[in-house]
């Protein structure tokens, strides 16, 4: 590694300055916004990578299949700045955020705090801050680290949701049973980072798509200062910087920059049944139409099931796109069972042929995987136990030989999603070639793209087989952008405790990382089975995150299923009930999620950062802005203590109503059969009647679960209802319900307004005060206890 040192000023535009170091390479800084640079080098003036798939800052607008050029500044407002030279380097300014570049190389940045002063924020080490690769691939880059720092986001990541202190690694594998408090790597590639110092946080994402890893502060070496440290195997050093303040922005702007969360059907919030086993038995179909038996007389409801490999395929490998009729026969009856019973299939598809699948040698003709580096001929790699090759998605013909297979073998059978699975790409031969739109591109530099593309693929031709619908798909493995496209999960987890525990920090890490729709399998995916307590504390858990499996693939061929322990049945079929009762209330966070960019999972100090308790490490989370969970994820136990981060309005317990004071820690009871949960003072939740499944037509009754300041107060809320699935709320056909609450020692007043043309099947909401509080309860202006929909 080279390091760079001394620099010239050499151009000026109004989007960037750039100079030029050692006389060979070119360092830009972009001024994209107020808060948001860019630094991008060219190394010997060029690019190893001119183009990108994770930056998506065009608001409704995705980024192009071929990519978005790397230099394009389209979708940001590029505000201008001032250009002061200093006697020893440069700086350049908004009113929000300044860098100074110092000589040799190095930056510092600074921020203008609320009584505008200019305040540190970052700043590179000043010894050798930037290094790349002379006579090949490779960059890295160093920064200042300060010991009352604290990191937040690179996804989806196992341990603490601080990473301060641990380095990690970005190199998508299929981390099979991995320990979700120490696995590292696993499927995903998020290289961002939120940086939290005293009362002001910034985001740091390095747009490089090639094996990457970060240190922050598992690293030391003498002859520097403490210091975190990039470097990434290939490409370019390309990275955004943007100033909070606090880390909810943080969080908010890096979805802006890479792009609206999908918008899903509301039964893609219901429980979704799944497990290898049905799939892999002989008599596949009937296991799957008994599973519709047993969901009604066990009286779970359920909205969709997940078809697992096994469904395609010959001997004991798997065949993308290959239907087994000896395992189901009648793919287009077992769909329409399904159907009938209000229950939607997706089914698992795999972007890597076997040698010997029926259709390799026809994909190989047409040229459709990506090649080696060496031989004419497809790239060979490991893929569940044998050889394969993988699909080029960055070649059109690829595109629509799979868009096809997954209209004609799926779509076409009844099947309504897409699960896009085993895509982490491990293609280890670096300089495979991929089409590159035209434009050949080693695999190196855009392994995580190929998941991207691959799901995009598969929602396209969702989107041109339904098009009144909105898409739902699911992939475990891809990179940031990925939210654009899918649900996702945290893979195949290790049943035990841990990783209940941990789990929890790391679904809570993808939410801050910009990966909202998230979930896990619950029951545990691999190892041996949950016994009865594990299982329904995992449930609990579960049905309080966006996605709701139960998946499983035990080691004694166990199935985790809602009724696999008859005596605590009751338990499981409560905690699913209570979900759906909350569908409203979730259906609204989706809601906010893809329009307001909301975290729909948050750490308890993302709505309370004022309370420096919240930042201590816990098993607690935030629903929403307004429930507080507080999972059981130790064995045996009872009683939960819980930390109630102070506000100015207090906390209710969601079952008794009892309201506690915040910035306190209580003593809750949690019986087996109950998942301790509060509720923020000031909320009001949505909830439904009992459901089978998400139906608008017969989802009939709407409480509104009030939970009032106590003594004076102020707040607000909305409900969103549609028709759940089509894309008519786009042309306001929807229903906006909003509502603002005051309140004092002897009365509540709710005042409601609505937007939008939807008529649900309810007509009146009943609001509903918890036991204790006797203030007179006053909707519109009037002394009473519901609303009726105009």
């Amino acid at each position: 590694m080279k390091i760079l040192k001394n620099w010239v000023l050499s151009q000026q535009t109004q989007a960037f300055v750039e100079i030029n170091v050692d006389n060979q390479h070119l360092f830009r800084l972009y001024v994209l916004e107020n808060d948001l640079f860019r630094v991008l080098i060219k190394r010997k003036g060029k690019l190893a990578l001119d183009r990108t798939w994770s930056i998506a800052p065009e608001a409704g607008k995705d980024v192009a299949w071929e990519g978005r050029e790397r230099e394009s500044t389209a979708g940001f407002a590029l505000p201008g700045f001032t250009l002061t030279t200093l006697e020893d380097g440069l700086q350049v300014a908004t009113d929000k955020l300044r860098v100074t570049v110092h000589q040799p190389l190095w930056l510092s940045w600074e921020y203008r705090d609320q009584q505008g002063v200019w305040q540190p924020l970052a700043a590179d080490r000043h010894t050798s801050a930037y290094l790349l690769n002379a006579h090949g691939d490779g960059v890295e880059h160093y920064q200042r680290r300060h010991p009352q720092e604290q990191y937040y986001g690179l996804g989806e990541k196992a341990g603490d949701l601080n990473r301060a202190g641990r380095r990690y690694e970005m190199r998508n594998l299929d981390a099979m049973g991995y320990n979700a408090q120490s696995t590292d790597p696993l499927y995903k590639h998020v290289p961002f980072t939120i940086t939290r110092r005293g009362d002001v946080s910034f985001g740091m994402f390095y747009d490089n798509l090639s094996s990457t890893r970060l240190d922050l502060g598992n690293e030391l070496d003498n002859y520097h200062v403490a210091y975190r440290r990039y470097s990434a195997e290939a490409g370019d050093l390309d990275y955004y910087l943007f100033l909070g303040p606090r880390v909810l922005d943080v969080t908010k702007k890096f979805v802006r920059l890479t792009g609206k969360t999908l918008f899903g059907p509301k039964w893609s919030l219901g429980y979704s049944g799944s497990t290898m086993h049905y799939t892999d038995a002989p008599d596949a179909q009937q296991q799957l139409l008994k599973f519709i038996e047993l969901c009604k007389e066990h009286a779970i409801p359920c909205d969709s099931f997940q078809l697992s490999s096994g469904y395609t395929s010959i001997g004991n490998k798997r065949y993308v796109f290959n239907w087994n009729y000896d395992k189901v026969p009648q793919p287009k009856v077992l769909s329409q069972s399904f159907h009938d019973a209000g229950l939607k299939l997706a089914a698992n598809i795999k972007p890597c042929l076997l040698q010997d699948h029926p259709m390799y040698q026809q994909v190989a003709e047409q040229q459709l995987f990506i090649r080696d580096s060496e031989q004419d001929a497809p790239e060979r790699s490991c893929f569940w136990d044998d050889e394969g090759s993988h699909l080029d998605f960055t070649n059109p013909a690829t595109v629509k030989w799979w868009q096809d297979n997954v209209t004609s073998q799926l779509l076409e059978m009844g099947i309504d999603s897409t699960w896009n699975d085993n895509n982490e790409y491990e293609v280890w031969d670096g300089e495979a070639r991929c089409f590159g739109f035209g434009k050949p591109i080693a695999i190196k530099h855009i392994r995580p793209v190929m998941p991207l593309l691959m799901m995009r693929a598969s929602m396209e031709a969702q989107q041109r087989f339904a098009p009144e619908k909105r898409p739902y798909l699911i992939s475990r493995s891809g990179c940031a952008g990925m939210q654009r496209y899918v649900q996702t999960w945290s893979g195949d987890n290790r049943t035990n405790w841990t990783t209940l525990r941990y789990n929890i920090r790391m679904g809570v890490g993808m939410s801050l990382s910009g990966l909202y729709n998230v979930g896990h399998d619950v029951g545990g995916f691999s190892g041996d089975k949950p016994d009865a307590e594990l299982f329904v504390r995992w449930v609990q858990n579960g049905v309080m995150h966006p996605r709701f499996t139960i998946h499983s693939w035990n080691d004694d061929h166990t199935v985790n299923e809602p009724w696999m322990y008859p005596e605590v049945t009751p338990a499981i079929r409560d905690a699913i009930a209570l979900r759906y009762r909350l569908l409203p209330y979730l259906y609204t966070q989706l809601w906010h999620a893809s329009q307001d960019d909301e975290p729909m999972l948050r750490p308890t100090f993302l709505d309370h950062e004022h309370d420096t308790l919240t930042f201590q490490e816990t098993d607690d989370f935030l629903l929403g802005r307004d429930v507080l969970v507080a999972s059981v994820v130790e064995q045996g136990q009872r009683q939960r203590q819980v930390y109630l981060p102070k506000n100015a309005s207090g906390w209710y317990d969601f079952y008794t109503g009892t309201w506690f004071s915040g910035g306190q820690t209580i003593t809750l009871d949690a019986p087996l059969e109950r998942l301790p949960l509060l509720v923020r003072a000031g909320a009001m939740l949505p909830t439904s009647a009992r459901l089978k499944h998400v139906e608008y037509q017969t989802d009939d009754q709407r409480d509104l679960l009030l939970f009032p300041p106590c003594g004076k107060g102020q707040d607000n809320g909305l409900l969103f209802e549609d028709d759940v699935e089509t894309h008519g709320w786009q042309q306001g056909h929807a229903l906006w319900l909003r509502w603002n609450i005051t309140s004092d020692n002897s009365r509540i007043d709710v005042t409601f307004t609505q937007e939008g043309d939807f008529a649900p099947a309810w007509k009146r909401l009943h609001v509903r005060l918890p036991a204790q509080d006797q203030r007179t309860l006053y909707i519109n202006g009037e002394a009473q206890s519901h609303w009726d929909r105009a």
